[in-house]
């Protein structure tokens, strides 16, 4: 379909955590091949895992086919000692975004990471520049006391901030307690006005489940990832000389191989991090403007239901 230029970029933006069901849509609706192709569209991964290479099991990555028939954008760009931030996510967005969309299609930001998805509708606060020295010396104190003793610090002096991070997340962790010691104040202090970025036309679907229905789905995932051979997987990232301080290895399906040593413990802890991680992700979406939420009927139902929403956004802007 051929797209007809606006001067605000259209833009669909899906969300649905872990085995909801997001990779078969895409594949349905944006590929020649799918039994609802709607539009030639380019997939922008929200997905903060998926960034790092070697980590294909763990992290549920598009198969590689489906990356053929849709090109996928964000998805094996760094190696799993290198961080990766909201503010390079939006950076790398936003550029793909003018790219595709100059080029005829339509961009799609499809992920489970509800802070960059947020992030994306909204932008990001403008906080204080980094200060090379008071980073280096939070960097210092992770290194030598630990994450739960600067997650417990960010608690008492931000306590809003520190609900919104994982207390493995060292990178955020730094930068809030930076953001605070460079300025006194909380970092939700610098928060913005709740207004939806004015250059993009979004359409935000919302795939939402009963939490019955997704955490059954989370666990069949998990047991799938260990048949596919995640504890290989871990063996081959160890053996290029990963740690469990590499970031990408502090991600749920990583960490618990350093933490437990019994296969099935590892199992049910994968299932319970990701159940619980699942259930966050859904409170950075709420209360979004012009948000459509998908209640979970069918595959099909929910796919004709998304086909149908998509069809009504973008008839305007494309023919």
């Amino acid at each position: 379909m051929e797209v007809k230029q606006e001067s605000k970029i259209p833009v669909i933006v899906i969300f649905a955590p872990t085995a909801s069901g997001k990779t078969a849509l895409t594949k349905e609706l944006f590929s020649e091949q799918g039994s609802h192709f709607i539009l030639n569209a380019e997939v922008i991964s929200a997905d903060s895992q998926a960034v790092y290479k070697s980590m294909d099991i763990g992290t549920a990555k598009p198969e590689p086919e489906l990356q053929k028939l849709i090109p996928h954008h964000l998805i094996n760009i760094l190696n799993p000692d290198q961080q990766y931030n909201v503010s390079d996510f939006l950076d790398q967005a936003d550029k793909l975004c003018h790219d595709i969309y100059s080029r005829g299609k339509i961009p799609v930001i499809c992920g489970g990471t509800g802070f960059y998805i947020r992030s994306f509708l909204y932008g990001i606060p403008k906080t204080p520049e980094s200060n090379d020295i008071v980073r280096n010396q939070l960097k210092e104190r992770i290194q030598n006391e630990g994450n739960a003793v600067l997650y417990e610090e960010l608690k008492k002096i931000d306590p809003q901030s520190a609900k919104k991070i994982h207390p493995n997340d060292s990178y955020r962790i730094c930068r809030a307690l930076e953001v605070y010691y460079l300025t006194g104040k909380p970092r939700t202090d610098f928060a913005i006005t709740p207004e939806l970025r004015p250059q993009y036309d979004f359409t935000f679907i919302v795939l939402a489940p009963p939490r019955e229905v997704l955490y059954e789905r989370i666990n069949q995932r998990v047991d799938q990832m260990i048949q596919q051979g995640l504890e290989q997987e871990v063996k081959f990232l160890l053996e290029q000389g990963y740690t469990k301080d590499s970031p990408a290895m502090k991600a749920i399906g990583y960490q618990e191989w350093f933490q437990y040593s019994d296969l099935n413990t590892i199992v049910n802890e994968i299932k319970h991090h990701t159940r619980k991680y699942a259930k966050k992700q859904y409170t950075y979406i709420r209360d979004i403007p012009g948000s459509i939420v998908i209640p979970f009927k069918s595959p099909a139902d929910d796919l004709n239901k998304v086909c149908t929403i998509i069809k009504e956004r973008l008839f305007g802007q494309v023919r």
